[in-house]
């Protein structure tokens, strides 16, 4: 190139990324606008508590999601301050938010046996405003109660409004402590003063262009956005787009050890690093869209958002970077900057095996260790990791109660506990029968002598018993917590006996939205796992020309997330006391530390294979290892902080999913990729490239004219 284009090109290339964040950045702020966090929405139409909803609100004939407002007293209330109590009803179905030809109608006070507290049942419409609505409800209840009562909003509204306030840090708060993580680790492993910016805005530009097209995504209802997913999305792009602006810049730092001309320098860098960039990306891009084949809305929709993240990870890396970096040249890694001509030949050094030429500190050491024990190290790691995999036997995803999930404490959490004092724990929860209405009495007294089941009775309008198209609706207050497992068994039970009366029977409501729910992810889990190891195993072959070296890289892998799976499970139960797991936990940290797994496998094998075809396998190992071993260490550090910040936010599943996959890629940096792998495939020799060229090698300690050395 012209040295007019040398510079127009790159800054170019900057513009163009420079107004996409410029579109994008402002996309931040209207998430929030086509988001959402009902679980029900998750399921899919085929579940039964989905089809129980749809015929609910036929009966119905509005939208609105219960709030249940307990309130307390000090002593029993006499009959005349029951009646008084009339005028706090009509005030809550005039909160704001609520009011609308006349507000709606509000059931209650209903007082409790012993007359120490009353509830109220208010309707609220659900429409992507109920926090709004339930903090209403909660300024009415913080001015007009008396002396000697407390309130709570709870009920399947409260817990929403909970949820929604609890995600409220996702935009500004996880997003400042994910990048300080990240900028710090930089500044610490290149200690360079602007290299650390650099890779960092090339993150956030990646992240602000795939979020302006999650958001339009959304928008035209091809994804469905929930603040889960959005933490995931912020998350995975930033730790991502680090990760293979790392690899890039390794080589480039490399390059610029051989050659005077920055440009030179990079094409060298661009070469060596796009093949395992790009398979990289692949990769994760293909194994998160097997989440396309789940059955819960919720992982379905998570797929394309996350593989959107990862396209504009991959591109960043390999155009805006690039550009940045030849626009700074040398001055990116000012006050170290590398030059030609300071770096020393490897040549052979008395006891040093072939391969390991040059190696210092550490890689030195691992080097020796697994050319001369390669079996004692891969069957010691080994042994430690199968060890740390049986911890799984504690596991218990299986989903946790709705007032658990937010970490802090919560009002609606409180009102549960309130409403299980004093009244039936299921009442504003009630589960819902659909029924054919010619059987209605023999569904009736199913319904009302099934174990757990309180009380039940027939919806009626003026003392006339409601029907739609030959079906009735009936409201069964069960005696468990809505959100507990006792509920859950309860539901599952009642479907059981109700078979037998009417076939066409189905029942819905919050409970059973919470079992369908966990049934479904455990379904999903059996499903993808599978489809996603055939998916990463094909795409190794292809690029690493081999069978055997994919297959043990895909067998490490799902040992290095069994390990972290029990190392969490016991954390979990015996460190943290959590109440247990979400169902879709293990399937999350599946995806992501597979896929993000197999990112490390393809940094190393690629460096590896590209090292023996010079050098032999064996030797090529030992300097693919040392290469790679700083980058992918790096790299490491950086997705384990980056995926440590979702646990700011005070979300159970999020905090769990911080923890697996933080250790898990921690587990799999430190012990997999630095020592398992590598002495397997040491002893192996060239027999991990069956049936490739490779596996035919027989040069595998000839000597060869000796690269140069690139001094870590």
């Amino acid at each position: 190139m012209s040295r007019w284009l040398r510079v127009f090109v790159p800054v170019l290339v900057v513009l163009a990324w420079l107004a996409a964040a410029g579109f994008g950045g402002p996309t931040f702020g209207k998430l929030s606008e086509v988001s959402t966090n009902d679980q029900a929405g998750f399921l899919p139409r085929s579940a039964e508590s989905t089809e129980a909803g749809e015929w609910q609100q036929r009966f119905l004939d509005s939208e609105s999601v219960p709030a249940v407002v307990v309130v307390e007293f000090d002593t029993p209330l006499a009959p005349q301050e029951l009646g008084g109590l009339a005028a706090l009803g009509k005030q809550l179905g005039e909160a704001a938010g609520l009011a609308s030809d006349g507000g709606p109608q509000v059931a209650g006070p209903i007082p409790a046996e012993d007359f120490t507290a009353v509830q109220f049942i208010v309707p609220v419409p659900d429409d992507g405003e109920v926090r709004a609505s339930v903090d209403g409800l909660r300024d009415v209840l913080a001015d007009g109660l008396p002396d000697g009562a407390s309130g709570y909003v709870t009920g399947p509204a409260g817990f929403v409004a909970d949820l929604v306030e609890a995600f409220g840090g996702i935009d500004g708060l996880l997003l400042g402590v994910a990048l300080a993580a990240v900028f710090l680790i930089l500044l610490v492993v290149y200690r360079a003063l602007l290299l650390p910016f650099l890779v960092l805005l090339t993150s956030v530009f990646a992240l602000c262009a795939a979020i302006l097209v999650v958001y339009w995504f959304a928008l035209l209802g091809w994804v469905q956005l929930s603040g889960q997913s959005q933490g995931i999305l912020f998350i995975l792009v930033i730790g991502a787009a680090t990760d293979y602006a790392l690899l890039l810049v390794a080589r480039y730092r490399e390059a610029l050890g051989e050659e005077e001309s920055a440009w030179r320098a990079m094409r060298t860098a661009y070469r060596a690093a796009v093949e395992p960039i790009v398979a990289s990306g692949a990769t994760v891009t293909l194994a998160l869209l097997c989440l396309l084949f789940s059955d819960l809305n919720s992982n379905r929709s998570l797929g394309p958002i996350a593989a959107i993240g990862i396209v504009f990870s991959v591109v960043a890396a390999l155009s805006l970077l690039p550009a940045l970096l030849l626009i700074f040249r040398r001055a990116a890694f000012w006050p170290i900057v590398p030059r030609p001509g300071r770096h020393l030949h490897r040549s052979a050094e008395a006891g040093v095996p072939a391969g390991a030429e040059g190696l210092r500190g550490v890689w030195r050491r691992i080097a020796g260790l697994i050319a001369h024990r390669p079996r004692l190290t891969w069957l010691v790691t080994l042994a430690v990791l199968a060890a740390g995999s049986l911890g799984v036997l504690q596991l218990q995803a299986h989903g946790v109660p709705q007032s658990e999930l937010v970490l802090v404490q919560t009002d609606s959490a409180d009102g549960q506990d309130a409403l299980a004092r004093h009244f039936d724990a299921g009442s504003g929860s009630p589960a819902v029968i659909i029924a054919d209405e010619a059987l209605r009495d023999e569904v009736l007294e199913v319904v009302r002598g099934q174990d757990g089941v309180a009380e039940a009775e027939l919806l009626a309008a003026g003392g006339t018993v409601m029907e739609e198209d030959g079906r009735v609706l009936i409201n069964a207050t069960l005696a468990d917590v809505a959100d507990s497992s006792a509920a859950e068994e309860t539901v599952a039970e009642l479907r059981t006996a109700l078979d037998a009366v009417d076939s066409g029977a189905l029942v819905g409501g919050t409970t059973a939205v919470a079992l369908d729910t966990n049934n479904s992810a455990q379904a999903d889990l059996l499903k993808i796992i599978p489809i996603v190891l055939a998916v990463i195993l094909v795409v190794l072959m292809l690029l690493l020309r081999s069978v055997v070296a994919p297959v043990l890289l895909i067998l490490s892998v799902a040992l290095s997330y069994l390990t972290a799976l029990g190392v969490s499970a016991w954390v979990f139960n015996h460190v943290f006391g959590f109440p247990g797991a979400d169902a879709s936990v293990p399937l999350y940290g599946f995806v992501f530390l597979v896929a993000l797994g197999v990112d490390y496998n393809i940094f190393l094998m690629t460096r590896v294979r590209e090292e023996s075809l010079r050098l032999g396998t064996r030797p090529g190992i030992l300097r693919g290892l040392g290469a790679t071993g700083g980058v992918i260490t790096s790299a490491g550090i950086v997705l384990a902080a980056t995926f440590a910040a979702l646990g700011v936010i005070p979300i159970l599943f999020l905090a769990q999913l911080a923890f697996i996959v933080a250790f898990g890629v921690l587990l799999d940096t430190v012990l997999v990729r630095s020592l398992l792998v590598p002495a397997l495939s040491y002893d192996l020799g060239r027999r991990i490239w069956w049936p490739g060229k490779l596996s035919r090698q027989t040069r595998q300690g000839d000597p060869v004219e000796p690269p140069a050395y690139i001094d870590a």
